[in-house]
């Protein structure tokens, strides 16, 4: 499911850009799939829909995503996630200098500050975003870079800076030096420029490099070479511009994102008892005092209440667990786990299913579409679908509700304080009325009214001396044949079973 990138109206105080321009028209073809880079996923976002949530309270303007590979595929999850986003194709891919220029070809009204961003560097944040464009409106700059010092800069545009400190040029790793390889500070793919200055540098660099293509970071030296003011600031934290490109950077910038979310957690009053095995999507949340066990995901729009208990081994997704709620070992989708409500283990609640306060779905139960009244119990072994379950009811081991006849979904309604005997068949549509029961081994097809005994099986037939005949040899007979001798024996007379009387047809287990 996708995520809406959050919007925010302007606040007070914040740097304005009037544009933001994402560049996410690159093949990715180290990530080896059919997959654009940029629709990789993390922490219940794509790459580029963090890059779009970092940017997204900054409230540019307009926002500009330029795509080219799997084109479709890109404009498709805008639509989803940031829908006001301007998608403008990049036909062929002649590099990042290229890229912005198609950009701004596309939104000629556009002046003032423009912000660059790469569409693969998920572990951008809001913070660093406002810091770079606060530096750049207090410097006065033309064109202002983001940078970071790192431990290993192979592969990472370096920044040659002059004896004052001022940028003086960015050079890729494949045209760079030997000296200015062994420089740590490198270009995150970042930046703030003037709309007018950039279209006008963008039309005069060109494409003499060791990769025949148009740099964005060409852009720099012309504009020193003409003394115009420009920037480099260094970002707080090397992980922020961290790009993704291939399965293994994408697993450590997984790990690094769910290492930030976690810790936020935990500042913020949440017990995670194993964080390397705890995982949490951004757009998930827990309350103080909630418990995440070891083994625990919450995915998609999950949120855990105060006194909730997730976990161990529970996955979650786009569900909600409220107060002092417990799930243990399950699988949850769409789901609403009521106030002190269990879950577990070994359950699978589906899309749908509220349990009410105080109830439980127990171990090896399948739920769906189903509403669980307060203190009712669905305690093991059985499958609960398209169903209205009323207060204080009890669902016998190996219940099921029959909702489906080959064509059409009906709905079956059980009323309050109702107990269903074990191995109950309810077969939709069919009512069971308040405080009812129905037989263990019942395959209930008419409603059952209120305070009534639903019984719906065939009389119990034993044909006697089937083993003997049919199986004669097998241990089974040579058992039967020493039990009949013992029943024959005088000291072993006992008196006949009376038979079950007809109210204690409604065996179950709780």
């Amino acid at each position: 499911m996708a995520s809406q990138v959050p919007s925010s109206p302007h606040p007070a105080g914040q740097p304005v850009v009037a544009a933001v321009v994402v560049l996410a028209a690159g093949q990715g073809t180290r990530m080896r799939s059919s997959t654009p880079k940029v629709l990789h996923a993390l922490g219940g976002r794509s790459l580029l829909g963090h890059v779009l949530a970092a940017a997204a309270p900054l409230a540019a303007g307009t926002t500009v995503v330029v795509v080219g590979a799997g084109r479709d595929q890109v404009e498709a999850h805008l639509r989803d996630v940031a829908p006001g986003a301007l998608a403008v194709v990049q036909e062929q891919q002649l590099g990042s200098g290229h890229a912005a220029e198609v950009a701004l070809a596309a939104v000629p009204d556009v002046e003032g500050s423009v912000l660059v961003l790469n569409g693969d560097s998920p572990l951008l944040t809001t913070r660093t975003l406002a810091g770079l464009v606060a530096a750049h409106d207090a410097a006065g700059s033309v064109f202002t870079v983001l940078t970071a010092e790192v431990d290993d800069p192979t592969g990472l545009g370096r920044i040659v800076r002059d004896d004052s400190g001022a940028p003086r040029a960015i050079v890729e790793e494949r045209d760079a030096t030997a000296e200015q390889r062994a420089i740590r500070e490198v270009n995150a793919g970042v930046y703030v420029a003037n709309a007018g200055t950039l279209r006008r540098v963008l039309a005069g660099i060109g494409s003499a490099n060791a990769q025949g293509e148009q740099y964005l970071t060409d852009a720099l030296a012309p504009l020193v070479e003409g003394g115009a003011p420009t920037a480099a600031v260094l970002a707080d934290d090397p992980d922020d511009v961290l790009g993704c490109n291939d399965r293994r950077e994408l697993a450590e910038r997984r790990r690094t994102l769910n290492d930030r979310v976690l810790d936020d957690l935990m500042r913020a009053g949440v017990t995670i008892v194993d964080p390397q095995t705890t995982w949490v999507d951004v757009t998930a949340s827990a309350e103080a005092d909630a418990v995440l066990q070891p083994g625990t995901q919450l995915l998609g729009t999950t949120t855990v209440a105060s006194g909730a208990v997730v976990g161990p081994d529970s996955t979650l997704v786009d569900c909600v667990v409220e107060a002092g709620a417990s799930v243990v070992r399950s699988h949850c989708l769409g789901a609403v786990v009521g106030p002190e409500a269990s879950v577990g283990p070994f359950s699978y609640l589906r899309p749908g299913t509220r349990l009410g306060r105080g109830s439980k779905v127990g171990a090896f139960v399948e739920t769906k579409n189903a509403d669980i009244g307060e203190e009712s119990k669905v305690p093991h072994l059985s499958y609960v679908g398209d169903a209205s379950i009323g207060r204080g009811a009890n669902i016998g081991a190996a219940t099921v509700v029959v909702n489906y006849d080959g064509v059409t979904k009906h709905r079956t309604t059980i009323g309050d304080h109702v107990r269903i005997g074990s191995d109950t068949m309810l077969v939709a549509p069919v009512t069971i009325g308040d405080g009812a029961y129905t037989a263990a081994g019942s395959v209930i097809t008419n409603d059952v009214p209120p305070g009534a005994m639903g019984v719906a099986r065939g009389p119990q037939r034993n044909v006697a001396g089937w083993v003997r005949r049919r199986r004669p040899g097998t241990p089974a007979a040579e058992a039967a044949a020493a039990a009949e001798r013992r029943a024959d024996a005088p000291e072993n007379d006992a008196p006949p079973n009376p038979g079950a009387h007809d109210d204690d047809e409604g065996q179950q287990t709780r």
